[in-house]
């Protein structure tokens, strides 16, 4: 692929030396690595232009990406696949529950990967997996995925720096309360297990779930979070351990009377654009299944 973006340089950035600058863009030091090898990769002002080059107000930086490779271990497999929006540089997807984001040895050809290789296939276009919010297995909704390397580190940098705001809905066993509230709670892995996880503050790393009750249902509780960290399964062990565990959850509270998987869903995602600086906001509605389990819970 071939993408070209144009930077017009403002007094804010005169001076600076084009790295320094495209390095304030959030674009890694593997980047300008990778720009360096490409002949016409940084153009200032239509002329071939050096990474220690200072650049002054009004120039213009033209920068070529290309990303000829391909992810060729991922089988592209014609599967549900519900896009939200797509540009040049990235595409959001809404996953369905039950299906995995990356390939696995018990998820070779099922996953969100082998949806994406095969759309990206049938338009004739190179294509490398590179999403920057996994979500579990049966976590359905909102992710995001790079189109290229840029774009992809870019949005890595931004999750890193808590740039990307991402709004959960959960259907949580019991009545919670309080209303709303902060769970700081460390989660590690539990020993002896791959996957199971657990609040643990001698050896646990720091997570933190901010919660907002949204409504009670007869016996259950339909709940808003957000993210301040990343850990695996923050979600479902944080709301365990205060004793509303997700319902569904056959990890954490196997109880699978009016859904079979946990129920949560990336209900809202929101970044600015890695390229253009362009404000986004995206929402799914809470699937039928969820619809069903709380109208019934």
């Amino acid at each position: 692929m071939h993408r070209y973006i144009e930077y017009t340089i403002d007094d804010n950035s005169t001076e600076l030396t084009v790295e320094r600058y495209l390095r304030g863009k959030l674009y890694s030091k593997q980047n300008i690595v990778e720009l360096k090898k490409i002949p016409d990769g940084v153009l200032k002002n239509g002329v071939f232009s050096r990474m220690n080059e200072t650049i002054k107000c009004g120039d213009v930086l033209r920068i070529h990406i290309t990303d000829p490779s391909s992810s060729e271990h991922v089988i592209p497999v014609k599967l549900p696949l519900e896009i939200v929006y797509e540009d040049e540089d990235i595409i959001v997807v809404d996953k369905p529950a039950r299906m995995p984001t990356h390939p696995s040895m018990s998820n070779y050809d099922n996953s969100l990967a082998n949806a994406l290789a095969y759309y990206f296939k049938e338009k004739n276009e190179d294509f490398v997996f590179r999403c920057t919010n996994r979500l579990d297995r049966d976590t359905s909704g909102l992710t995001v995925v790079a189109k290229h390397f840029v774009s992809g580190n870019i949005l890595s940098e931004m999750g890193a720096k808590k740039m990307i705001k991402r709004e959960y809905l959960a259907i949580a066993s019991g009545h919670l309360v309080p209303l709303e509230g902060t769970i700081d709670a460390p989660i590690e892995r539990v020993p002896g297990s791959v996957i199971r996880r657990c609040v643990d503050f001698e050896n646990g790393e720091r997570a933190v779930t901010h919660y907002k009750v949204v409504k009670y249902a007869k016996e259950h509780t339909l709940v808003s979070l957000v993210l301040e960290t990343g850990r695996t399964h923050q979600i479902r062990v944080h709301l365990k351990y205060i004793g509303f565990p997700l319902i569904g959850d056959y990890l954490y509270n196997p109880d699978e009377r009016l859904i079979q998987r946990q129920a949560l869903h990336s209900h809202k995602l929101s970044f600015t654009h890695p390229m253009t600086g362009e404000a986004l906001s995206f929402v799914s509605n809470m699937p039928k299944d969820m619809q069903y389990a709380f109208g019934n819970g």
